[in-house]
């Protein structure tokens, strides 16, 4: 039965209407996975040497035991987002003599072999031949190995059992942060409380009962839960949900604006795909310490106006990329009604500029590192009010995929085309150019002053911008509605 399922779900894949178009898109996707499935390798082989050069006194086995509580937490919150449910179109077969049981148990074994799964093992596996190279007892390291890949299901089929709970995320997040608070200010050591347990697992090979009994135990659960879920009624049941007073009234002082401004509002509060997009850009807040704190970044201006139009435009990239995808399964309604088009693109325009400036608002902090970084930011903040808005409402023109809002945005194509990635080179990569050219060949300010000036001129124009590109979006008005109609894009 598994065999007939695979074959199903195999056929389903190659016979898709969009196969095709979205081709060339799986390969690229394929050839930037492999890359990165490439730098595991070298991360996974190189990190015992990297750990003794750090701690010449410590044994990198204990070094990575101590840290293992963290990979887990991030693991599980990275999930949350990144791993989409293990889907497979059962009703056919609930007319049919196949049992339940088998399809749960398909269904649970496609989610253990996820490429999320498969990820950990390309850095493990290295690591652990590592070992074997420098001498470690073959036993105890071949059963520390398949004590996390129990881990590793463990999280997995968690992650299953939590991923539409939001109380378990905001849990998970907590944890992680005043855990490593506890050690950053050396309150209570997390890494001494949990290291020696996860060190049990190489240095008492019998250890390696308890993860892969907690994976059965786990995945028990699933299939219990699921066994309960798979019945052609299900979603006949009556839903009873807590209704939501907040009416967003303060949008209607916006007038017309306000109408499409609450849609939008609430569209990215009640639906998981957009709802992400806006802790995903929060997060990428903290993206510039990764570079303000290293020296070797310090002279590198080009790399900081870089950080300033990411981070500022993170959302703006995020969100503003599959306008107006996000409402493709009442697009066509939309067309149909009497609906100022203009209205619309304005209400979208509004909602990313309010974003720009709050995400600039969050990197203020940064002028710690000098004022360069608050010129900077506030630079890029302006090019992307003025410039980066504009332009990538008119690439919003020619996207013509479906997007389900349930489901995750990480390791997520639907929707994606070309176009997304024609976008980065005006939005990203184009002001990153004019900035290096002037800071080159004039100076810092210069450079500064081109950004803020185009922004400004940018944010001038807004009528005249946004008018053009009304126009593109009624000519490309009835390829947006067919594209929008097909499933699975």
């Amino acid at each position: 039965m598994f065999k007939k399922f695979a074959a199903l779900q195999w056929k389903s894949f190659f016979r898709s209407s969009n196969f095709g178009k979205s081709l060339g898109l799986k390969i690229i996707m394929g050839f930037f996975g492999f890359i990165m499935l490439l730098y595991l390798i070298g991360a996974g082989g190189g990190m015992y040497f990297i750990l003794r050069k750090l701690f010449p006194d410590e044994n990198p086995m204990w070094i990575i035991s101590q840290y293992f509580i963290y990979w887990v937490l991030i693991e599980l919150f990275l999930r949350y987002f990144m791993q989409k449910l293990p889907v497979m179109d059962i009703k056919p077969f609930l007319t049919t003599p196949v049992k339940k049981s088998a399809i749960a148990h398909y269904i649970l074994g496609r989610s253990g072999a996820s490429i999320y799964n498969l990820l950990s093992l390309f850095f493990f596996v290295p690591f652990a031949i590592v070992l074997l190279i420098q001498g470690y007892p073959a036993l105890n390291v071949i059963l520390w190995l398949i004590a996390i890949l129990a881990i590793v299901l463990c999280v997995n089929y968690i992650n299953l059992l939590i991923n539409k709970n939001d109380k378990a995320l905001v849990a998970i997040v907590g944890t992680l942060v005043i855990g490593y608070a506890l050690d950053y200010f050396q309150i209570f050591s997390v890494k001494e409380f949990f290291g020696p347990i996860f060190h049990a697992l190489y240095a008492y090979p019998l250890t390696v009962l308890v993860p892969v009994l907690m994976a059965v135990l786990i995945y028990y659960i699933n299939f219990k839960f699921l066994s309960t879920k798979i019945y052609l009624d299900a979603s006949l049941k009556a839903k009873s949900t807590v209704a939501n007073t907040s009416d967003l009234a303060w949008t209607k002082k916006f007038g017309e604006l306000g109408t499409f401004l609450q849609l939008d509002l609430k569209m990215i509060w009640r639906n998981k795909r957009t709802k992400s997009q806006v802790f995903i850009s929060l997060l990428f807040v903290f993206y510039g310490l990764i570079f303000y704190t290293q020296d070797i970044y310090a002279d590198m201006m080009p790399m900081k106006a870089f950080l300033g139009v990411f981070m500022t435009g993170i959302f703006l990239s995020n969100f503003g990329q599959f306008i107006p995808a996000w409402d493709s399964s009442y697009y066509s309604m939309m067309m149909s009604q009497n609906i100022p088009l203009r209205k619309y693109l304005e209400s979208k325009a509004m909602l990313i500029s309010v974003s720009v400036v709050v995400m600039f608002l969050l990197t203020i902090p940064y002028i710690y590192f000098g004022w360069e970084a608050l010129a900077i930011n506030l630079a890029c903040a302006l090019y992307n009010l003025g410039v980066n808005i504009p332009v990538i409402l008119y690439f919003g023109s020619f996207n013509k995929k479906r997007i389900e809002l349930d489901q995750s945005p990480f390791g997520n194509m639907q929707g994606t085309s070309a176009t997304q990635f024609l976008i980065m080179l005006p939005v990203l990569i184009a002001p990153i150019v004019l900035f290096s050219i002037f800071y080159y060949a004039i100076s810092f300010e210069a450079s500064v002053i081109i950004l803020s000036v185009l922004g400004i001129v940018g944010f001038a124009m807004r009528n005249y911008l946004l008018n053009s590109v009304t126009e593109q979006y009624r000519k490309k008005k009835y390829g947006m509605i067919a594209g929008f109609k097909e499933k699975n894009s």
